[in-house]
């Protein structure tokens, strides 16, 4: 869980606003999600507050989503387990509320596994149960001062995710008098035959270890002086990944604030870890997405040998205060994650997963274009719309931008910096932006490669691109809330570059 009670007094005045808003203006008449700015391929709940994605896994079939959840208001407020499941993480079915807030707190971030073996014994009949592992935030204990106020406990399930049950023994892990003590991401060694618990401490990680998933024993810590520090450290993850036929292994931890674009980000560590310590390969910081809109990114528990992640498509900067009325926050398209070698070192590239594929269109493809001048390219496409992908290449490393606009005279801009060897988007002139002072701003992330041909790859939606470069192992995300929709796509090169292929690909909406 990202978010401190001690915040809420900087944005109270602005809350305020905002729930006055959402309550006197009425509700959008017929299908919801034709609201302005809601995404139409990025999952959303119905209505009211989301962050987090937590308790991620996969089981007979089923992706199973949960979430930070305020389902009385559209600014954040006592977390509970919203609950959604999908055949193809694309498209999605709201279900019920899974976990709710009760007397040691509200339910804060947190993970999920499929117990095969009924290691923990809450299966029956032979059935494995579902086991949530998360964070209960005591709310009174912080507002008397306490320390102690965050603790882990669990729930199971023995219906396949419909219904879940709180351990009675609640919590099973007690906190030693640490304030920032949340978190627990949960995965099964086999190599020792133990559950290991990835645990965000303050500044640093601890990993846990137990046989049964309701006795914890400390085992080591990690990253007290390693990694980005400049906030508390949140929502880690630990997986492995292959590379060259050996097994590396993955630290993710997410920081808020000491993101590279400022506010909120994830960063990651490759190393190795023997059931017991993490060691890493080297020190120097690795962000899985530049953008300022992926936030508590973690992956799905068994999954085989795909590697699935998902972020929280917002910035604690300003997600209590973004201009949507009956909701807020979007997850990120889910991505699958691999090993690159690049420059000489092992780097994580990302990309959508291929399940996306069920909602594209037929491509419209335009090639060998000379950008000696501005080149409006949505005259060469019929019925411009978004959501769609924009796949992209150009001959050497030129500067180049593209540009999505709309009759106001609003823009979004996208685009590589050569003198900077940086790849950029620009939102300080894309619609609405004076709700946060540090909103509209160019973001920059780096360029890992140096082919002689560039290629990215964007997602976008109505309010939100995901771009990836150099393979995926450069990663932007961000969101905008333009005035009225976007319906102009131009390109062009101050180097004169020679466009090689621009290819546009419709999406299917996911909730038709």
């Amino acid at each position: 869980m990202v978010f401190k009670m001690n915040q809420f007094k900087c944005f109270l005045i602005a809350s305020v606003f905002v729930l006055h808003s959402a309550d006197t203006n009425a509700q959008v008449k017929g299908n919801i999600y034709n609201e302005p700015h809601r995404p139409q391929v990025h999952f959303t709940p119905k209505e009211k507050w989301m962050n987090d994605p937590n308790g991620m896994l996969y089981h007979k079939g089923i992706y199973h989503l949960f979430y930070q959840y305020y389902p009385d208001s559209t600014v954040w407020g006592p977390m509970h387990w919203g609950h959604a499941t999908s055949t193809d993480m694309i498209h999605w079915k709201h279900q019920p509320i899974a976990l709710y807030p009760d007397s040691l707190g509200y339910i804060f971030s947190g993970s999920a596994v499929v117990d095969v073996h009924n290691t923990s014994g809450f299966g029956k009949n032979g059935k494995a149960p579902l086991v949530a592992i998360f964070t209960q935030h005591d709310p009174k204990g912080e507002a008397q001062g306490k320390s102690d106020y965050q603790n882990q406990s669990l729930a199971y399930s023995i219906d396949d995710g419909k219904t879940w049950i709180k351990y009675a023994n609640n919590p099973v892990i007690k906190n030693p008098g640490i304030k920032d003590f949340r978190d627990p991401k949960v995965m099964w060694f086999e190599k020792g035959k133990k559950w290991i618990m990835t645990l965000a401490v303050s500044n640093r990680i601890m990993f846990y270890s137990s046989k049964n998933l309701k006795d914890w024993i400390k085992e080591s810590e990690f990253g007290e002086n390693v990694g980005a520090h400049g906030g508390v450290w949140e929502c880690p993850d630990l997986f492995t990944l292959e590379y060259g036929g050996k097994t590396v292994w993955i630290l993710i931890v997410n920081l808020n604030p000491g993101g590279p674009n400022k506010g909120s980000a994830t960063q990651y560590f490759l190393g190795d870890f023997d059931g017991k310590s993490f060691l890493p390969q080297g020190t120097e910081t690795k962000w899985l997405d530049y953008g300022p809109d992926e936030y508590a990114g973690v992956t799905w528990s068994n999954t085989g040998k795909r590697r699935l992640f998902l972020g929280w498509m917002s910035n604690w900067l300003y997600a209590n205060v973004v201009p949507t009325e009956t909701w807020r926050s979007a997850m990120t398209i889910p991505r699958e994650l691999n090993i690159i070698k690049a420059n000489n070192e092992l780097l994580i590239a990302s990309a959508p997963v291929k399940e996306i594929a069920s909602i594209r269109s037929k491509p419209i493809v335009i090639s060998n274009v000379s950008l000696s001048k501005k080149i409006e390219i949505s005259k060469s496409i019929k019925n411009l719309s978004f959501p769609c992908i924009i796949n992209f290449s150009i001959d050497g490393s030129k500067d180049f931008s593209i540009t999505l606009s709309n009759e106001l005279g609003e823009e979004l801009e996208i685009g590589f910096d050569k003198i900077q060897n940086k790849y950029f988007i620009d939102r300080t002139r894309s619609g609405k932006t004076n709700f946060q002072a540090d909103f509209a701003a160019r973001h920059f992330a780096p360029r890992f490669t140096s082919n002689d041909k560039m290629d990215i790859s964007m997602v976008i939606d109505v309010s939100s691109v995901e771009l990836f470069a150099d393979g995926g192992l450069t990663v932007m995300t961000e969101i905008f809330f333009p005035n009225k929709p976007y319906s102009k796509i131009s390109v062009q090169s101050a180097d004169n570059a020679l466009m090689k292929n621009f290819e546009y690909i419709r999406l299917n909406n996911i909730w038709k």
